[in-house]
């Protein structure tokens, strides 16, 4: 190795932070050529993890490393959300044994993942949606999650919950729902308002509204429910549940009706 490349590497590795991937497309902004990526390869700095992406030899890395890399070098607008982001916060259900942890992507349609984020074998269950769930979007919705030697983005609770419920009744339970709204007692009132104002899933704010109330939170006092956009008609989503009138959507039998009286 020349000595001009030996300082291209140590370079490098003093701007890359422990623990994440880099791309190749990044790697080449930075001077660092797959030519030369190859020879660090080959001299052992360097370690190739899936096509056009490689992590620092000896160093662990798992999915969040990738996901920063997605986020900080790519530039690409993904954030983690839904249960997984709450679960990053204390605020989601437990991951039972055995079973791989669920992590929730979610970007603007068009916007793909990179492959080698996708067929590397990360020993999770990856959720990826492209969807418009809302019309815009403020810093106050997301949090930078520190991981130690970087952060990633992900939802703030208020908008974490809404993207939870937007997988009701498919790829996300009622029962496990109502569990983590339970424990969302501390919610931003203002945030929430921003969000459904600016939620275009009626479906999403109508079962959002419908749990609130259902677990008697504080905060739904300061909503202004005047302001937020419900749709007209009765919705089906609990299939034989019930209808309930209030917010006129179908829910499992296991529920108390909102017209009946809270438990």
């Amino acid at each position: 190795m020349t000595l001009q490349n030996s300082s291209k590497i140590n370079q490098l590795l003093k701007q890359w932070p422990p623990g994440t991937v880099a791309a190749s497309a990044w790697l080449e902004k930075q001077g660092v050529s797959r030519q030369l990526a190859n020879s660090y390869i080959k001299t052992q700095w360097l370690v190739t993890i899936e096509h056009s992406a490689y992590i620092k030899a000896g160093d662990s890395v798992g999915w969040q490393g990738g996901l920063y890399s997605i986020q900080h070098q790519l530039k690409l607008d993904i954030h983690l959300g839904g249960k997984t982001a709450l679960e990053l916060q204390g605020l989601g259900h437990y991951i039972p044994l055995g079973k791989r942890q669920r992590v929730v992507l979610f970007g603007p349609p068009g916007t793909k993942l990179p492959k080698w984020f996708t067929q590397h074998n990360w020993e999770i269950e990856l959720r990826y949606v492209t969807a418009n769930l809302f019309t815009k979007e403020n810093e106050s919705e997301f949090r930078n999650f520190d991981l130690g030697s970087f952060s990633i983005k992900i939802s703030s609770p208020e908008r974490a919950i809404l993207e939870t419920l937007y997988f009701i009744p498919t790829k996300q339970t009622w029962d496990e729902a109502l569990y983590i709204m339970e424990g969302l007692a501390t919610l931003r009132p203002k945030v929430l308002q921003a969000l459904l104002e600016s939620c275009q899933s009626v479906k999403v704010k109508r079962i959002f509204l419908f749990l609130a109330t259902y677990c008697n939170h504080a905060w739904l006092k300061e909503l202004d429910l005047n302001k937020i956009e419900l749709g007209r008609g009765k919705r089906v989503i609990a299939k034989h549940g019930f209808l309930d009138k209030k917010f006129k959507i179908t829910v499992p039998k296991t529920f108390t009706s909102l017209d009946e009286g809270m438990p």
